[in-house]
C-alpha cells in the first residue's frame, strides 16, 4: 500500500470493479480493508470476495496496469509440507453481519452501525480521526443507543442461539468512551435482555458507567428502529421499568453484533476431522478445554467458543502448555536463536541523540502540533536527528528506526509516544537490533500526559510535550550503557493448592520434565471440586477428580505435601526457598518458580434468608454435595427456589461470581431429572449463562423451570409462615408482590477469598479489594504476577468455572516453563546500588522496600541490593538519609539535568 498513489487505474480497468477506495473500514461492502494512517490520502484495496485473480487465478489486469507496482500477486501457489508434532487452531471469529437478516435497516441507513464499525469511528486512525460524528452528516450526535444481542441468543437467524459473551462489556466500554469523546454531554442508552458483565472486575466497570457516568441501561428487546423523516434519527419504542410505553429518538444506533466462527474455520476443522458442535465451534470437554477430538490437534480462542481477550490469551498459553507437555523431548531441537549485531561501544563518544515523535494517528497529532514539536527538538543540545512517525510502534517504522540509528551514527534515543508500560520493551529491542545498548533509551509519554489530559487546550499540550521531551533529551545525554545480571533457574517448581487448578498445573509441569512440589493445606487433593456433581456439559466431576488425584500421587516427578502450611518464603525468581510446616515439623523446599492455585471458598450467608437457622435453606455447593452423596431426601422435594447473587453484586462484594447462574440451572435440571413434577423457580437479577451455556438455559425453560426476574431495589425476603418457608419479592415485569412457599431454598452464594492472604506477603504479590490476586496485566499477562517467577490460576485469580480454571492452570504451567526451560535469564539493569562508604547501616531501605531487595551484608554490615529482587522503583533511593543509594539509569546528575532543563527558557 505504501507504493499506491491513488491514481485509480486499477479500479478503472478492473472488469469487476473490485479495487475500492479505502474508507477506514466503515463500508458495508464485504471486503477486507487494510488499516492505514489517517493522514495518508485514500488508497485502493482489493475486495477478495469478487476478485477474479484471487478466486479463479486468471485475470490480474490491475497488476499489469498499476504504474507503481503496488499490486502484486503470487503467480504460483506452492504446496509446502511441514512435519510437526502438534497443531494449534486459533482462527478466531467474525462479527455477525446484520445485513444477512436486516431487521433494523442496517443496509439502508448510514447512522445504524455495528459495534465494530463504531470502534473504527472512535479510533484515532479511523475515518473521522477519532472525532465522534455520525456518518450521514458528520455532525456530533447528541443521543446514541446500543441494541444488545444482535446475532446472538437468537435461533431465528441460523445457528446463533448462543450468547457471544463479550458484547455487554464492550457496549459498556463504547458508551463510556463515547461520552469521553463528546463535547456536549452525550446521552447514551443500552437496551438489553440481560447484562452479562461476568468477567473479572467487569461488574465494577458496569457500575461505574451506570452510577458515575450516567449511561442508561434499559431492559427491553427492541424489534424495530424506524427512521424519523429526513433528520437521520431513528425512533426506538420500549416499555420502561414502570410499565410505561416510551418513545425516544436517537441520532445513532449501534448494533452490538455477536461473534461466530468463519466459514473457512469450519471447513478447515472438517478437513482435519475434528468434531464441531452445532454452532461450528470446535468441540472440547471441560476437563481438556483446549484439546480437540483429534489427538495432537488443539484449539484456542474464539474458535472454541465466543470469548474475550484475556480468555483467548489464557487459552493460547494453555494450548502451548499442553503441546509442550507432549513434545518436551524435542524442546530446543529445532530452535533458531536470534542473532543480534555486536553492541557498539559508546564509551567516551559525545552524545548523538535521535528523537522520534509519534503522531499515533490522530491520538497525539489530533491535539499536539507534532511538526512544531519536531522543529523545536532539532535545536536542543546533542540532538543529531529528529523526525515524526505516524505510528512509531508499527513494524515498518521499527525497521526504519533501526536503519536511521545506524546511518546517523546515533548513540542515544528518545521516543515521544504513548506509555512505556506497554511499548518500552519494543523500542529497546529496536535499539538492540541497531547494535546499541537497550538502556541508552528514554521514552516520553506525550499521549497520556499531553494529548489525552489536555485535549481541550492544544497549545498548552504542545508546549508541555516540548518541555517533557526537552527534559528527556537532557537526561539522555547523561545515560550510560547498563549490563543485565544473569540468573540461574533452579529446575524445580512449586504449586500451591491441590485443587483442580493446582493438580492440572503440577501434572503439566511434570509431563514437561520438571520436578514439582505440590503443597495442599488439607488432607486430600481436589479442593472445591470434591463437592461438585457434574459440569454444565454433564461430565462426571467426581470421577475426574479421583482419577486426577490418583495420577498425581503416582507421578514420579510430583511430590505431594498434604496437611502443609507455608510459613515463609525467601529468595527470588530462579532461587526461591519456601518453608512449609507439616505435623509440627518444618521443611525448606527450593524451587525456581511458583504457581499459586490456592483457590477460594463459598460465602456462607449466616443470618441471611434464614441460612443457618433452617435446614431447608442451603447454599448451591451444599446442594451439589447432596447430589454427589445421592441424598434420597431430594426426591421428596416438591418445590425448590433458587435465589441468585447472594453475597455478589453488592457494595461489600461488587463483583459477579460468574459460575452461579449456570450451576443453579444445572442443579434445577437435576431436580427435574430426579422428579419431573417438581416445581423449580430461579429468582434472579440478570441471568448470566454466557457463551455456549445459553443452550442449557434454553433447555431449562423448555423443561418447565420458571425464571423470574425480581426487583432488587425492593428486596427479597425468606421467612417462615406456619412452619412453611415463604419467599417474598416483587416481580420486575409484572411489578407485583409475589410469594412462593417452597420445600427447599437454594442460595447461589458468592465466591470469596480472604483479603489478608499470607501468600501475598511471602511472594510480594498483590490482592485487589475483593481478595483476589492481581495479575501483571489483565489482557497481556493474565496468568503472570508482577513479581517475576510467580504465576497464578483458578479461583485465586477470580471466580470461574471448572473448565476455565483448568485452562488457566495449563497456561500458568506454560508460562512457568518459559523460565524453567531457559535455565538462565537476564534481569533488569535498572536496579539500585549502594555506595558502602556512605552507608550508615540505618536500615531504612531494608524496612521500606516492598520487594525485600535491600539487606545487610554479613561481611560488612552495610546495606546491599539483591538485583534479582529489585524492581527499580526508587523508594530506597528517596529514603536514604546519607545518599548512599543510587538507581542505575536515574542517577542524581541525570535527574538534576532534567530539572535544570525544565527550568530553562
Amino acid at each position: 500500500m505504501d507504493k499506491c498513489i491513488a491514481c485509480g487505474l486499477c479500479a478503472e480497468k478492473c472488469p469487476k470493479k473490485v479495487p475500492n477506495e479505502y474508507d477506514g473500514g466503515l463500508s458495508k461492502r464485504k471486503a477486507v480493508y487494510v488499516q492505514y494512517a489517517q493522514a495518508v490520502p485514500l488508497k485502493y484495496v482489493i475486495d477478495p470476495v469478487n476478485c477474479i485473480k484471487l478466486t479463479k487465478g486468471k485475470c490480474g489486469i490491475c497488476e499489469k496496469k498499476c504504474p507503481t507496482g503496488a499490486i502484486n500477486y503470487e503467480d504460483e501457489k506452492k504446496d509446502i509440507t511441514l512435519n510437526v508434532g502438534a497443531v494449534v487452531l486459533s482462527q478466531g471469529s467474525e462479527t455477525f453481519d446484520p445485513s444477512v437478516h436486516d431487521t433494523f435497516g442496517y443496509n439502508k441507513y448510514s447512522n445504524i452501525v455495528t459495534s465494530l464499525e463504531f470502534e473504527r469511528i472512535l479510533s484515532a486512525s479511523g475515518p473521522y480521526g477519532g472525532h465522534l460524528v455520525r456518518p450521514s452528516d458528520k455532525k456530533e450526535p447528541e443521543k446514541i443507543a446500543w441494541l444488545q444481542c444482535i446475532g446472538s441468543r437468537d435461533e431465528h437467524i441460523g445457528a446463533r442461539g448462543y450468547c457471544s459473551a463479550v458484547c455487554c462489556t464492550y457496549a459498556v466500554k463504547e458508551a463510556m468512551l463515547a461520552k469521553e469523546h463528546s463535547k456536549s454531554g452525550l446521552d447514551t442508552a443500552v437496551f438489553y435482555i440481560d447484562i452479562r458483565t461476568n468477567g473479572k472486575d467487569f461488574e465494577k466497570y458496569y457500575n461505574r458507567a451506570k452510577d458515575e457516568l450516567g449511561v442508561r441501561f434499559i431492559k427491553s428487546k427492541v424489534t424495530g428502529i424506524p427512521p424519523v423523516e429526513e433528520t437521520g434519527k431513528h425512533l426506538i419504542r420500549y416499555i420502561d421499568e414502570s410499565g410505561k410505553r416510551c418513545e425516544e429518538e436517537f441520532d445513532m444506533v449501534v448494533l452490538s453484533a455477536g461473534l461466530g466462527t468463519t466459514r473457512q474455520s469450519a471447513e478447515l476443522g472438517k478437513k482435519l476431522g475434528i468434531e464441531l458442535n452445532h454452532y461450528s465451534f470446535a468441540e472440547t470437554g471441560s476437563f481438556a478445554p483446549v484439546t480437540s477430538s483429534v489427538p495432537g490437534i488443539y484449539v484456542c480462542g474464539a474458535f472454541q467458543a465466543p470469548k474475550d481477550i484475556p480468555s483467548s490469551v489464557i487459552d493460547s498459553s494453555a494450548a502451548a502448555g499442553v503441546v509442550g507437555s507432549r513434545l518436551s523431548d524435542s524442546r530446543w531441537s529445532q530452535t533458531k536463536k536470534k542473532q543480534l549485531p555486536e553492541e557498539k561501544n559508546v564509551a567516551g563518544d559525545p552524545p548523538r541523540i535521535g528523537v522520534f515523535v509519534c503522531c499515533c494517528g490522530t491520538n497525539i497529532a489530533g491535539v499536539v502540533n507534532v511538526p512544531e514539536v519536531v522543529e523545536f527538538v532539532k535545536d536542543l543540545p546533542f540532538v543529531a536527528y529528529a523526525e515524526q512517525n505516524m505510528f512509531s510502534c508499527a513494524q515498518d517504522t521499527q525497521d526504519k528506526m533501526a536503519k536511521v540509528i545506524q546511518e546517523q551514527d546515533l548513540n542515544r534515543i528518545v521516543v515521544a509516544a504513548c506509555t512505556p508500560k506497554t511499548h518500552e520493551p519494543l523500542f529497546q529491542e529496536t535499539l538492540q537490533n541497531a547494535g546499541i545498548n537497550k538502556y541508552l533509551f528514554e521514552m516520553v509519554n506525550i499521549r497520556n500526559q499531553c494529548s489525552w489530559v489536555h485535549k481541550q487546550n492544544p497549545e498548552k499540550a504542545t508546549e508541555k510535550a516540548k518541555d517533557l521531551i526537552k527534559m528527556s533529551v537532557a537526561k539522555a545525554a547523561g545515560i550510560e550503557p547498563l549490563k543485565e545480571p544473569i540468573l540461574q533457574i533452579h529446575q524445580r517448581a512449586m504449586v500451591i493448592g491441590g485443587g483442580v487448578g493446582g493438580m492440572t498445573a503440577a501434572e503439566n509441569l511434570a509431563l514437561q520434565g520438571y520436578e514439582v512440589d505440590l503443597v495442599e493445606r488439607e488432607d486430600a487433593l481436589g479442593g472445591n471440586a470434591r463437592f461438585v456433581h457434574k459440569t454444565w456439559r454433564g461430565e462426571d466431576v467426581q470421577k475426574f477428580v479421583s482419577q486426577t488425584a490418583e495420577k498425581i500421587e503416582d507421578t514420579q516427578n510430583i511430590t505431594v505435601h498434604l496437611n502443609s502450611d507455608i510459613k515463609n518464603v525467601d529468595g527470588f525468581v530462579g532461587d526461591f526457598k519456601t518453608t512449609i510446616e507439616k505435623n509440627g515439623r518444618e521443611e525448606t523446599l527450593e524451587h525456581g518458580v511458583a504457581v499459586i492455585a490456592s483457590g477460594a471458598s463459598e460465602y456462607k450467608p449466616e443470618g441471611l434468608y434464614l441460612y443457618g437457622d433452617d435446614s431447608r435453606v442451603i447454599t448451591g455447593l451444599e446442594l451439589q454435595k447432596r447430589f454427589v452423596e445421592k441424598d434420597e431426601s431430594l426426591k421428596k422435594v416438591n418445590s425448590a427456589v433458587f435465589i441468585q447473587c447472594v453475597g455478589s453484586r453488592i457494595p461489600e462484594r461488587p463483583y459477579c461470581s460468574k459460575l452461579c447462574c449456570t450451576q443453579s440451572i444445572k442443579s434445577a435440571l437435576e431436580f427435574k431429572r430426579l422428579k419431573p413434577e417438581t416445581d423449580v423457580f430461579i429468582i434472579y437479577r440478570d441471568m448470566r449463562p454466557y457463551g455456549l451455556r445459553e443452550d442449557l438455559y434454553r433447555q431449562a425453560r423448555a423443561e418447565g423451570i420458571k425464571f423470574i426476574k425480581y426487583d432488587f431495589d425492593k428486596g427479597l425476603d425468606v421467612d417462615k409462615e406456619n412452619g412453611d418457608l415463604k419467599v417474598s419479592f416483587t416481580d420486575f415485569v409484572l411489578r407485583r408482590q409475589m410469594t412462593i412457599n417452597p420445600d427447599l431454598v437454594v442460595l447461589a452464594s458468592a465466591i470469596v477469598r480472604e483479603k489478608d492472604d499470607p501468600l501475598a506477603r511471602f511472594f510480594k504479590v498483590t490482592q485487589n479489594d475483593d481478595g483476589f490476586y492481581v495479575e501483571a496485566h489483565m489482557k497481556l499477562r493474565p496468568v503472570d504476577f508482577a513479581t517475576d517467577g510467580v504465576f497464578l490460576c483458578g479461583l485465586a485469580h477470580a471466580p470461574k468455572p471448572l473448565d476455565e480454571s483448568i485452562a488457566q492452570a495449563q497456561a500458568a504451567a506454560a508460562r512457568a516453563v518459559t523460565l524453567l526451560s531457559a535455565k538462565s535469564i537476564p534481569v533488569s539493569g535498572t536496579v539500585a546500588q549502594v555506595n558502602p562508604s556512605l552507608c550508615a547501616s540505618c536500615g531504612v531501605c531494608v524496612s521500606i522496600c516492598p520487594y525485600s531487595a535491600p539487606r545487610f551484608s554479613e561481611k560488612t554490615g552495610k546495606a546491599e541490593i539483591e538485583s534479582a529482587l529489585c524492581k527499580g522503583c526508587g523508594l530506597c533511593v528517596a529514603s536514604c538519609r546519607s545518599g548512599a543509594i543510587e538507581l542505575k539509569g536515574f542517577g542524581e546528575g541525570q535527574i538534576m539535568s532534567m530539572i535544570d532543563a525544565s527550568m530553562a527558557n
